[in-house]
């Protein structure tokens, strides 16, 4: 480090006008800054130089960075670099380890000449202590800092070096591997005229374009294959009759990650890409698979493609070691379980699809839906089966009710036997469709809910507050959409019962000691460790779902909820963000134990040795963990309970 002796002066007018523009200093009075200025001491760094040392360097002063730029860094114990963050102008470094009075939590190096502003810590220290909204911006900082620590420690010292297949997931946008703009054909020209023009330009697909010029559809070499030739349909017919419509688009800007999920959850192999309003390419399955090697799509299509349910047990099985790579290159919680879900979704539909072709059309029309974890589509490695199923006779006479009681027992006995083979297990409470109970007419199942609703007994309501997060996956997924309406106009004003759920969200108690210690085991297998799904997860889950029942969010997913109610203005944005983030983290946590844990042949669980974290893990699990107690003051607030 440069002495200040070496250093440039900068006049304190200057730094004054500085500050002034610069967050949050901005927010002080004119006076203030006045007495601050001279507190400031003008550092200058050159180009490369490593201002503080990981876990080595003590941080005696706080920097602002008034020209210049830096790049903050974890070392990991084979000397590899993770970067965690870029700063320029404005930016700063120094305030996470000062607030938490430990040495430099990561490397910051300089990228260019670089002159700083530095406030000495005990001055920094007492504008926080002395100043509210000062304080609160930089408590924040901190709070995002310690995750953004936390997230790159976990990438790095749990998991292996990612490869450059799986950093193009995130890093690129899927517009970048569009090589020449989109062929076009217009609806009128034949088939012949398509295979000639696609063969000849040796591509995959063709845009179609209808009289206007506007652009209704795609036909593709599957088309020619499965619609032409396979059914033998005249090739002298026009293009519009094979052609896939609406056409799926995607903007140019999307990452490839949502691009696969995108493919996935739409079953279509390719997207138009738009750049505004204009087409300006077409991406496709083969892109994919040249541009990030081994992807979750090849065991999509594979499941996809599968014609036999016992074909279907070892595809279901390959799912963590796909998934794994994610998890590698540090994808977020959310990110995870969105392509955990849609892998199994479709190895239940294509497992339903398949017994349904077995057992012959079913007597009436039905719809399957999952609920628990599945229905709030948060699975990990771990997951047992939590399903049910809705049917609507024509009407419910004592034939269609035996019918009906024939039929959907063994289909419901036969499909939670496959999916046990499939590595998802039997329910130990027997929350599944071969138990009588949880395969019931539509009018039935709006009675359970009313019921619920109505009286709302404290073991009969936790019994069933995992029903409201149901969520349909296969069949008539009209009937499940339409019981989610229901309940979406009807629970907002059953005050009793949400006052119970809120009395029993209030009711859970902290991880944390009253000294800030985590709350462990005492004794028996999972000694000295902390039950991460309940007592970190849950209160979170609870919460997400209370609010969203009492406002009519019609969203199952945690973060979905979350995120639906603070654009609807239902919650403060600040506590939405510190909610966000800290549930994120935990299920970050969770899923990379469990992959651990699978990888050493042992069985996944959901408890966390507090031991086994590094300092910044820790600290950032003891901040989640103390969001629970701001959310339970202000749901007490919101429906004025008293202590």
């Amino acid at each position: 480090m440069v002495t200040s002796s070496d250093n440039p002066n900068i006049d304190p007018a200057a730094v004054i006008e500085f500050l002034k523009k610069t967050a949050p200093f901005m927010e002080l009075d004119s006076d203030k800054l006045l007495d601050l200025a001279p507190c400031f001491v003008t550092t200058f760094f050159p180009k490369e130089t490593v201002v503080f040392r990981q876990d080595v360097d003590e941080v005696g002063s706080f920097y602002l960075i008034y020209a210049g730029g830096v790049k903050a860094y974890l070392t990991g114990p084979d000397d590899t670099a993770t970067l965690l963050d870029f700063r320029g102008e404005g930016g700063y470094f120094g305030a996470l380890a000062i607030i938490r009075n430990s040495k430099a939590n990561f490397n910051v190096e300089t990228l260019e000449d670089t002159v700083c502003l530095g406030l000495h810590k005990e001055v920094f220290l007492g504008l926080i202590r002395d100043n509210p909204r000062f304080s609160q911006y930089y408590l924040k900082r901190f709070s995002e800092d310690l995750a953004s620590t936390a997230y790159a420690e976990l990438r790095l010292g749990k998991m292996r070096e990612s490869t450059p297949e799986t950093l193009y997931l995130f890093s690129s946008a899927v517009g970048e591997v569009i090589k020449r703009p989109p062929e076009i054909i217009h609806a009128s020209q034949s088939i012949q005229q398509a295979a000639r023009r696609m063969s000849d330009l040796e591509i995959g697909s063709l845009l179609v374009e209808d009289q206007s010029g506007e652009i209704v559809g795609i036909v593709t070499d599957k088309d020619l294959r499965k619609k032409v030739i396979a059914e033998g349909l005249d090739y002298h017919s026009p293009v519009a009759t094979i052609m896939s419509s609406p056409l799926r688009r995607i903007p140019y800007h999307v990452l490839w990650f949502d691009a696969l999920l995108e493919m996935m959850k739409g079953r279509v192999y390719h997207l138009a890409v738009e750049r505004g309003s204009q087409i300006v390419g077409v991406v496709s399955v083969r892109d994919f698979m040249v541009q990030t090697g081994s992807s979750p799509l090849y065991l999509f299509r594979e499941i996809e493609n599968q014609r036999t349910i016992e074909g279907l047990y070892p595809l279901a099985h390959r799912i963590p070691r796909v998934v794994r790579a994610l998890v590698e290159e540090g994808a977020r919680a959310n990110n995870i379980t969105r392509v955990i879900t849609v892998l199994n979704d479709q190895i239940v539909d294509r497992l339903l699809s398949l017994l349904d072709e077995e057992m012959g059309p079913a007597p009436f029309p039905w719809c399957w839906f999952t609920f628990g974890s599945e229905g709030r589509k948060e699975q990990t490695f771990k997951t047992d089966q939590d399903n049910a199923l809705i049917y609507r006779p024509p009407s419910e006479d004592e034939d269609n009710t035996r019918i009906a009681r024939i039929y959907f027992r063994r289909f419901g006995s036969e499909a939670n036997r496959h999916l046990e083979a499939c590595g998802f297990e039997l329910c130990k409470g027997k929350m599944m469709v071969s138990n009588p109970r949880w395969r019931k007419p539509y009018k039935e199942w709006k009675a359970y809910f009313d019921q619920w609703m109505a009286t709302p007994e404290p073991e009969e309501v936790l019994h069933a507050m995992i029903f409201f997060d149901f969520r349909p996956v296969f069949g008539r997924i009209e009937f499940g959409d339409d019981l989610r309406n229901y309940l979406s106009e009807n629970v907002p004003s059953r005050s009793m019962f949400l006052l119970h759920l809120a009395k029993d969200f209030l009711a859970a108690k902290s991880p944390l000691t009253f000294f800030k210690n985590f709350m462990v085991e005492k004794d028996g297998k999972y000694k000295n460790r902390v039950d991460l799904k309940t007592q970190g997860l849950t209160p979170f889950v609870n919460f997400a779902r209370l609010w969203a029942l009492r406002h009519g969010i019609k969203e199952t997913n945690t973060m979905e909820r979350i995120e639906a109610l603070a654009k609807n203005d239902f919650m403060p944005k600040e506590l939405y963000m510190e909610a966000r983030d800290a549930y994120e983290f935990q299920m970050q946590l969770r899923l990379v134990n469990q992959l651990r844990l699978l990888e050493a042949n042992q069985e996944p669980d959901n408890y966390i040795d507090p031991a086994d974290l590094s300092q910044v893990e820790r600290q950032t699990l003891k901040e989640a963990f103390s969001v629970v107690g701001r959310i339970q003051e202000y749901v007490k607030s919101e429906f004025r309970i008293l202590e």
